[in-house]
């Protein structure tokens, strides 16, 4: 049967765990792993699935502290004894200018988006190389591959995140373990009313802070569905031989174009454009 379909390689019902579930591109992600046949087990701080969590199972799981990481991991794999695929999606946003940025919260930001990333990673690879077989995918950013002014050290959580998932690929391939990078656009996912914002704001970025905004508003009034990215993650997941990363929706193939094709100085402008800020 086809495995796309109903989630089975090995002889067993494939199990995923899903981070950062409880709403938005996990909860579109762990609905569309359990349609197409996967056991699910989807996380979030609180362990609450919201109103729609998809997935067979939710468990409560912070991904900056390592006894919580540790026992999601080893709760997993003691009930249903198998861990196949794990996309690490749990994440923060933070926006402004990177002056206005405390420390601390460059700190936090970090914690979750790489640190978070690379626990779950450490936690499940004795036992996908035990196995000899295994998917990660790290639900990156197009902001992983371009700058994002008034969104800066956000951006450098994505890079970071790039640059560790397409190495460690490497390291794992020949244990039968695969890591990937799914890169959204801008996705309707409550990430603008959930992101942070600069704890000391300065009069000097005052306008344009306050024009990014209005450009991250906008985008997200045509923003991608989440299901655009969770049918970007079972292509991952299930392809027979998996690319190092997949762009996700329109936004994002198109700035994966931009950067791969235009001269820099051309790519320089259009930044500055799209961004509203002056030549």
């Amino acid at each position: 049967m086809n495995e796309r379909a109903n989630g089975r390689a090995g002889g067993g019902r494939r199990v995923a765990v899903v981070t950062g579930a409880s709403g938005g591109i996990g909860r579109a992600t762990a609905r569309t792993l359990r349609e197409a046949g996967f056991t699910v087990v989807g996380t979030s701080r609180n362990g609450e699935a919201g109103e729609t969590g998809g997935g067979s199972g939710f468990a409560e799981l912070d991904v900056t502290d390592d006894r919580s990481v540790r026992g999601l991991v080893s709760d997993v794999i003691a009930q249903f004894g198998r861990i196949d695929v794990l996309v690490n999606n749990a994440g923060a946003g933070l926006a402004g200018a990177a002056e206005e940025t405390s420390l601390e919260q460059v700190r936090s930001v970090f914690e979750a988006n790489v640190m978070g990333v690379i626990r779950m990673t450490n936690a499940v690879l004795p036992h996908m190389r035990q196995g000899g077989r295994g998917r990660i995918i790290n639900i990156s950013s197009v902001l992983g591959l371009i700058p994002a002014p008034f969104m800066a050290v956000y951006a450098a959580t994505k890079f970071a995140l790039e640059g560790y998932s397409e190495s460690i690929d490497h390291e794992v391939r020949g244990y039968g373990v695969r890591v990937s990078l799914v890169e959204p656009g801008y996705t309707r996912t409550g990430f603008e009313s959930n992101t942070q914002w600069g704890e000391t704001p300065l009069p000097a970025y005052e306008e344009q802070r306050e024009t990014a905004r209005k450009v991250i508003a906008e985008a997200m009034r045509t923003a991608d569905a989440p299901e655009v990215v969770a049918e970007t993650v079972l292509t991952a997941v299930t392809a027979p031989a998996p690319k190092a990363r997949y762009a996700a929706g329109r936004t994002a193939k198109a700035a994966t174009m931009l950067r791969r094709l235009a001269p820099a100085s051309v790519f320089d402008a259009q930044i500055r454009k799209l961004n509203q800020l002056a030549k």
